[in-house]
């Protein structure tokens, strides 16, 4: 009985996980570029749970991981010239102020700095082939291959990158991923950027609620299930106890 009341536990737990991650996802339902995450939950059999390290030693080990679904995002038409959208495969490369961090990104919501840097929400700067883009104040266009020209003069082109190990990526904010130093990015391939545009959240807002009540039923199973054992092995304990008696 003792083994039911673990393994009905065991169930819960995962479950707290993945309506944290539903949660996250349905707040950034409207950020653009912004990837969801998803938990991929499944009971393994004896000889896998056997060699699978444990939380605790009463917990039945499940794989319990969370990964990034990075399928692309709707596209909305904004008509601002410094919104920018990848259409396929890539990220827009960005970089700290100070020049010490890189980070990778499908939101595309650019504006111009102070200095004529085209920059990101944060203030990273987004980077060309050949180093930060600086646009002035001029009218910026960019081209399906992303040529970029100030009034008709060339500047530079867009690095989009991409990694073949997505796995390799890490969320930092919202719609940001960075990779370790051994990491290397690769020139994307067969994308098109979208001036002009915006790539939503990949998030079906009704799916995700009808995924986080479902957990929530099974949460509540798995705490009746524990309520019910509980209550058998008082009612067990008292029989016990009156026996002796």
């Amino acid at each position: 009985m003792l083994k039911g009341i673990y393994k009905a536990a065991s169930g819960m737990i995962p479950r707290v996980k993945q309506q944290e991650i539903t949660a996250n996802n349905i707040a950034n339902a409207s950020t653009p570029g912004f990837k969801k995450d998803a938990v991929f939950l499944k009971e393994l059999d004896a000889a896998k749970r056997a060699v699978l390290p444990r939380q605790s030693a009463w917990q039945t080990p499940m794989i319990d991981q969370v990964y990034t679904d990075y399928s692309q995002g709707p596209f909305e038409r904004t008509d601002n010239g410094l919104d920018l959208a990848i259409e396929g495969n890539g990220f827009f490369s960005l970089q700290s102020p100070e020049g010490d961090v890189t980070q990778y990104t499908r939101n595309g919501d650019f504006t111009i700095d102070v200095e004529g840097f085209l920059i990101n929400s944060e203030g990273y700067r987004v980077l060309g082939e050949g180093g930060p883009i600086e646009a002035g104040e001029g009218t910026v266009a960019i081209t399906e291959s992303g040529e970029v020209s100030v009034d008709g003069e060339a500047i530079g082109r867009l690095q989009v990158v991409d990694f073949p190990d997505k796995s390799a990526l890490v969320k930092v904010g919202s719609s940001g991923f960075t990779v370790d130093e051994s990491v290397e990015p690769i020139p994307a391939d067969g994308f098109s950027v979208r001036q002009g545009f915006l790539e939503r959240a990949n998030i079906n807002v009704i799916k995700e609620m009808v995924g986080m009540i479902i957990a929530l039923r099974y949460f509540e199973s798995g705490a009746k299930a524990i309520q019910t054992q509980d209550e058998s092995l008082n009612a067990l304990f008292n029989e016990v106890a009156r026996t002796r008696l």
